[in-house]
């Protein structure tokens, strides 16, 4: 029993590693086109989705399966530097959520915002991602 328990300790452990590190690359490489974004600071979490590209819900979403509920800092603090204050606090409470983790709550948001239509107040001419 206790040799199973480490072996499926160790895949979990694997998958937590991967995903953070999986989480890192992406955030380093979109990093610069996600700054330079001129998201209004009073949008909200559907209408922000219109702004950002794909790989950044993405990237949180492994950061969130990566880090657990350490991922609410860290979320945090790189939401705020990027300037995306309409995506921080969602961000924060979805990472203190037990057992969400394996559910990818941010890139569904962003098909959700993208495919319905919510929160679409992007003015034209806006570069889309």
């Amino acid at each position: 029993m206790t040799e199973q328990l480490v072996t499926i300790l160790g895949w979990f452990l694997a998958l937590m590693v991967i995903s953070l590190t999986l989480a890192t690359i992406v955030l380093w490489w979109i990093w610069r086109r996600i700054r330079s974004l001129n998201v209004p600071s009073d949008a909200g979490f559907f209408t922000t989705m219109h702004y950002i590209p794909i790989a950044l819900p993405i990237a949180l979403d492994l950061l969130d399966l990566g880090l657990d509920i350490l991922a609410a800092p860290v979320s945090w603090l790189i939401l705020d530097r990027l300037g995306l204050r309409g995506l921080r606090n969602k961000a924060a409470v979805e990472a203190l959520i037990p057992l969400t983790q394996p559910i990818p709550v941010f890139t569904i948001g962003w098909l959700i915002a993208r495919l319905t239509g919510l929160g679409k107040d992007v003015p034209e001419g806006t570069p889309a991602p």
